[in-house]
């Protein structure tokens, strides 16, 4: 097949959940498939897409000039947005010369099938032509933004959450009713989506993990060691951790004064990093080359997240290397994970403590469900068998195009 992927954002570094999903199945998709990658980001410093062309048939950038996260230019950018019916986490990658570099494009070029990589890209992609296109969405992002409003205090901050929350309900219906085809990461998200479009245009692309890569390693677990991984510039995570910090740690530590808790992820705030200076024993590590020494250290790893959506990946790497993990539902919603079997659920401050604690003190424990977790993700979630599952996904659609 000859594929045109289109992806705002990036790809490289894969450094968050969603460009290491898709990183790994284009990977895997370029070794039998033709295909051209299409993405629109932010210019930045050593930009890496160049290096592409060394996987891809095509590399095709538009490096943009887009005000950095959270500083006061973003601010001024989304006070424009305002009034605007689109969500702004669409808007402010779909610019006018993007639209028009990627119509142009696929008029002179002849394709199989486009891939929309989230519905960020979707305001970029010309719907009218008669070319196939599926959307692989990574999460139903409304939801994200509504959990955003329902945790909020600030009323500034929830009034943005609640307009985002609504743009993007939007926006996510009309995409997929515009898609030929849409992807999920999980039972949950399709049965979301479900709800907007015929269940028979959905299919499920479940989360994988490189399993040579993580691995259990041969070395002694840190005693009494916490560990989380993730993006810290994704507020879904800085939240988690704010959660944890206030709510959940207070009451570990009541069991063992000398926890450690290593929190593993790039560019903490600088509101966190005064959070976290206030505890004796954290530590914000930022932008790591290499998560997987601290998965191997540390005791447990702890996902309390409160606010996403699609699957997160971080748990898929902490069981390929048999490290126990305590989430909340929130964490592991979507996952094919059994609480008690391979990973623990827990969602009130005090179980999520409690189950904590257990793994402190009990390694059997610990072990049993470490173990159970690396042999769920080895058999069934490697990216070759994920990858084999999303190609013969596009070729269904195409074959059904030219009956």
């Amino acid at each position: 097949m000859k594929i045109l992927w289109v992806k705002a954002g990036g790809l490289v570094p894969p450094d968050t959940g969603g460009k290491i999903r898709s990183y790994n199945i284009l990977r895997e998709l370029a070794r039998r498939h033709s295909v051209t990658f299409f993405s629109f980001y932010a210019t930045h410093d050593h930009d890496e897409h160049p290096e592409l062309k060394s996987i891809f048939e095509n590399v095709i950038c538009v490096p943009m000039k887009l005000p950095a996260a959270k500083s006061a230019a973003e601010m001024f950018s989304y006070g424009i947005h305002l009034f605007s019916s689109e969500a702004y986490g669409i808007a402010k990658f779909c610019l006018p010369e993007v639209r028009r570099q990627l119509r142009a494009h696929v008029e002179q070029e002849e394709y199989d099938v486009i891939v929309c990589d989230f519905v960020a890209a979707a305001g970029a992609i010309p719907w009218s032509l008669p070319v196939p296109t599926i959307l692989f969405t990574h999460n139903v992002e409304a939801s994200i933004w509504r959990r955003h409003y329902e945790v909020a205090r600030n009323p500034v901050w929830k009034t943005v959450s609640w307009l985002e929350w609504k743009k993007m309900e939007s926006a996510e219906r009309r995409y997929l009713r515009l898609a030929d085809h849409v992807l999920t990461v999980s039972e949950a998200d399709r049965d979301a989506f479900a709800n907007i479009i015929d269940p028979a245009k959905l299919t499920v692309i479940p989360t994988g993990v490189d399993v040579e890569y993580f691995q259990p390693w041969a070395v002694e677990k840190t005693p009494h060691s916490l560990v989380f991984t993730g993006s810290m510039d994704w507020l879904p995570n800085e939240d988690a951790i704010f959660y944890f910090l206030n709510e959940i740690f207070p009451l570990i530590t009541q069991q063992f004064a000398d926890v450690i808790l290593e929190v593993v992820g790039r560019k903490p705030s600088r509101k966190l990093q005064v959070r976290a200076a206030k505890e004796k024993n954290v530590n914000l590590t930022g932008w790591v080359e290499d998560i997987r020494p601290f998965l191997a250290r540390g005791s447990v790893c702890i996902v309390p997240l409160r606010i996403g959506g699609g699957t997160r990946l971080k748990i898929f790497e902490a069981m390929a290397m048999a490290t126990a993990v305590v989430s909340t539902s929130v964490g592991a919603e979507g996952l094919p994970v059994k609480s008690g079997e391979n990973i623990v659920l827990a969602d009130t401050p005090q179980a999520f403590a409690d189950a904590v604690i257990l793994f402190l003190k009990n390694f059997a424990e610990r072990k049993r469900i470490g173990d159970a977790a690396r042999v769920l993700v080895k058999e069934k979630y490697g990216w070759p068998r994920i990858a084999e599952t999303f190609a013969q996904t596009l070729a269904d659609l195409v074959s059904r195009v030219r009956l």
